[in-house]
């Protein structure tokens, strides 16, 4: 038998999987809430949340037992036919958005891929081009059409990138301005980006942006992907502007673990699609989507969203409390938060994993916090009471 230890599972990892990550060498091996555990039994506070996935904690039972129960009935039939489950959650989440029409992936990059092609037939249509305007600091997904809306240094080696995509400076109304003309087809924007450090959007230019769009009939694009599923205190990101997109793409948090996503559009963009214009193999089947729902009904009967308020603005008090001199800026929404530091967070990441923390460095200088909703108060005080001594230490060997 095998070696069940964190280093051998590490090198076996090495030795088989394609190298596109740079793992932290532990393997985890089961979880429950906020708290999992590798495979030699250390527990760690996890304040990652699979990258603001298990918005729910580890293996909430609601959703564990809807997945069981799906499995044992129907778990995949193919988009030729309808499933109770899928049609249940397209009912549910385009009433609770207030959009009209919902399609079904397997993932954020799927759906923003989606979102891009029926903005791009919704513009045709409209005797308007296809380009795509995105943003600096931006980040909509790793395949050849979503790394063309983000950071340069993704798309190296991988030329050539697909044409008819334009980034341009955050939150600056000119520039948009600028960069419109008859062919822009869409606008694609993260009310508040992830990958990009944890930047809340100004609601002023986002509700500036909603006109401009308006009055150009260009498709407004929200991505919320990592944003949404009641993340910063609302069910979607949107409503902490008053702001209705023509299309919001959605992933992560939505299946509480299985690999769901889903793009919703508004009545008059998602009419311009046509029969065969898009379809999946997977997205959307019985077993996804019974999560789907598990998902929302927790989220709803547990008050999650107010939950992501109290406790997002109960850690960003305790670190502004700290008045470190490290520290730049505190900023997010609800359980979605950046600490940006005045270096390079991926060593105090790697320091708080051997203390047994799960957290994230992003944007190079930012430490993200994204824990599940459901985490209880004594584990918040317990990660936070880490978090101070890690930092503390860090900072200390490092003067």
């Amino acid at each position: 038998m095998q070696s069940q230890t964190n280093a051998s599972f590490h090198k076996r990892d090495i030795d088989t999987y394609l190298q596109t990550f740079k793992r932290f060498p532990i393997t985890l091996a089961d979880g429950n809430g906020a708290r999992v555990r590798d495979v030699e039994g250390k527990e760690y506070i996890d304040m990652l949340a699979g990258i603001a996935v298990n918005n729910l904690g580890h293996c909430h039972p609601r959703v564990v037992r809807a997945v069981q129960e799906q499995a044992a009935t129907l778990m995949h039939i193919s988009n030729f036919y309808t499933s109770e489950p899928q049609v249940r959650l397209a009912e549910r989440l385009t009433s609770l958005s207030g959009m009209k029409r919902i399609f079904f992936s397997n993932s954020g990059a799927e759906s923003v891929e989606g979102a891009i092609k029926v903005a791009r037939k919704y513009a045709h249509k409209n005797g308007r081009g296809g380009t795509i305007i995105s943003f600096e600091g931006s980040f909509h997904g790793r395949t050849l059409a979503t790394i063309a809306t983000g950071k340069e240094a993704m798309q190296k080696g991988f030329e050539p990138i697909p044409t008819g995509f334009k980034k341009i400076p955050h939150g600056d109304m000119d520039e948009v301005r600028r960069a419109c003309d008859q062919e822009t087809a869409a606008i694609i924007i993260e009310p508040v980006q992830g990958e990009g450090g944890i930047r809340v959007a100004d609601k002023a230019f986002l509700q500036d942006l909603r006109k401009h769009c308006d009055e150009h009939n260009i498709v407004l694009i929200f991505d919320e992907i990592q944003c949404g599923i009641a993340r910063t205190g609302k069910l979607f990101a949107k409503d902490n502007y008053d702001i209705q997109p023509d299309v919001m793409t959605l992933a992560k948090g939505l299946g509480s673990g299985v690999p769901i996503g889903a793009f919703l559009s508004n009545e008059k963009v998602g009419d311009a699609i046509d029969f065969g214009d898009h379809g999946t193999t997977f997205g959307g089947n019985p077993l996804v989507c019974a999560a789907g729902l598990a998902t929302l009904e927790v989220i709803e009967e547990e008050n999650l969203t107010e939950a992501a308020v109290q406790k997002g603005q109960w850690i960003r008090e305790q670190f502004a409390a700290l008045n470190h001199p490290d520290i730049k800026d505190i900023r997010g929404l609800g359980l979605m938060i950046g600490i940006e530091f005045a270096w390079e967070t991926k060593p105090l990441v790697t320091l708080m994993l051997e203390h047994g923390l799960l957290a994230n460095a992003t944007a190079g200088n930012v430490l993200r916090l994204v824990p599940p909703l459901t985490i209880t108060e004594a584990d918040l005080h317990q990660a936070m009471a880490i978090m101070k001594k890690t930092i503390e230490s860090y900072t200390t060997s490092h003067a």
